[in-house]
Formats: C-alpha cells, sequence, structure tokens
C-alpha cells in the first residue's frame, strides 16, 4: 500500500505493458491526506484497506482510463467510482492520449456538490 508519507505523484513504473501513466495533482493529494485523516486509517485497519483499495483503483486508471464515464460538470474530464452507498468517492480525472498521462484531479464525496 501507497503511505501518505510519501508524495503520490505517478504510479510506481513504466512498465512497458502499462497503457498510461497515472499523476496525482497537488489538489487531489490534498484531497487524499484528508480523506486519510477523516477515515483515521492511521489507526484502523479497516480503514487502511479501504483506503488501500481507494489507492488500487486509482492506480487502476493505468489501463483503460476512458471506460469512465464523463463527468456531467464537463465532459472533457471522467470520473471513476469507488465505495458503496452510502461513501461513493469520485475520482476525478483528465487523460491526455497524446501523452498517454491521466491526471488525477480530485477526489470528491459523491454526495458533494458538483463541480463549479
Amino acid at each position: 500500500m501507497v503511505k501518505l508519507a510519501r508524495p503520490v505523484t505517478y504510479s510506481a513504473s513504466c512498465a512497458k505493458n502499462m497503457e498510461y501513466r497515472v499523476d496525482v495533482a497537488p489538489r487531489a493529494q490534498r484531497d487524499l491526506r484528508r480523506l486519510y485523516q477523516t477515515i483515521d486509517a492511521a489507526n484502523s485497519t479497516l480503514a487502511q484497506l479501504w483506503f488501500g483499495g481507494l489507492e488500487s483503483a486509482i492506480l487502476s486508471l493505468e489501463e483503460l482510463p476512458t471506460r469512465c464515464p464523463a463527468i456531467p460538470e464537463n465532459p472533457d474530464l471522467r470520473h471513476l467510482l469507488y465505495g458503496r452507498r452510502p461513501d461513493v468517492y469520485r475520482i476525478i480525472h483528465a487523460t491526455d492520449h497524446h501523452s498517454r498521462v491521466v491526471t488525477v484531479l480530485h477526489i470528491r464525496h459523491g454526495a458533494q456538490e458538483p463541480l463549479a
């Protein structure tokens, strides 16, 4: 599992079978840190497992990032949903097909107001 103590900037390696590199923007890094603290993942095994699953979901964008639907607020961005109701999170990302980079822009609870 990736620990929040070290910066989350991109996926572990650029192996030849990897389709895209995943970068996590500073705002999404702040979202991850805040969520990690909110669920008290440092002190809860269950919360650590859940958070590890969220990180795995983010890194899964290496393959087929376009499998995710466009967000209603901006058709140029997509989101990957993670979690179960009522705790569904939106991993909002942009894909640069030319550079083969997926940039995670924001991680939001599904119940939050739409992006402005």
